[in-house]
């Protein structure tokens, strides 16, 4: 039965979990909150979307980028270079935006009827993005089902495992993942550089996945 909505960015990871649970989803979200990549990678959610037979929706948040303060906001010059474990990578945290998000979702989850929202957050999130640890979920979780008439419940299947997990299921599914979007950057290629750049390349590795993503 497809009682779900899934928050599908157009990156690796939502892309995954998109044909990991495409028996239960109804409705495939992305939101435009002006980031820099929001160009890149909704294209992508709209095509995996529309290949599966799932409708797709894109909702604009125009707010985020005029009174929120985050690199991934203010330009492709603006965005550090390097791993995700260094500080610099703070700066790229829109502050709470998979509260917001989530929020909308459980709203539209309600409003048709369906009673859970998938999310795509993962392990190697928990040190930078508070928003994606496992405490934030479980308490969402919970004010989802006491918010709501119908109980929607917040599903984060992937928030213990690694990006490069999520790469191995993309793996066994057959993905293509130079179908998706990662840079955070949204050039003409990946910089290659940034962290969502170095933890692809990583992921890929690890899955033993050969890389065709086209680098600068």
């Amino acid at each position: 039965m497809k009682d779900s909505i899934i928050i599908v960015s157009g990156g690796m990871d939502s892309i995954t979990m998109l044909y990991d649970k495409k028996d239960e989803i109804a409705l495939g979200i992305s939101f435009d909150y002006g980031s820099n990549h929001n160009k890149r990678e909704i294209p992508f959610a709209e095509m995996h979307c529309k290949r599966l037979g799932i409708k797709h929706i894109t909702i604009p948040l125009d707010f985020m980028h005029q009174y929120f303060k985050s690199s991934l906001l203010e330009g492709a010059d603006a965005i550090p270079e390097g791993n995700y474990d260094e500080d610099n990578m703070k700066s790229t945290v829109v502050p709470f935006r998979n509260g917001i998000m989530l929020s909308i979702a459980i709203g539209i989850a309600e409003s048709n009827g369906l009673k859970k929202v998938l999310i795509a957050n993962h392990a190697g999130d928990h040190t930078i993005y508070p928003d994606c640890r496992p405490e934030f979920i479980n308490a969402i979780n919970t004010t989802a089902k006491a918010g709501t008439f119908v109980g929607v419940e917040v599903s984060a299947p992937y928030t213990d495992i690694t990006k490069g997990e999520i790469a191995s299921i993309g793996k066994r599914l057959g993905l293509d993942y130079s179908e998706t979007w990662s840079c955070y950057k949204g050039g003409e290629k990946h910089c290659g550089k940034c962290g969502t750049c170095m933890e692809r390349k990583e992921a890929l590795r690890d899955a033993g996945i050969e890389d065709t993503t086209e680098y600068e």
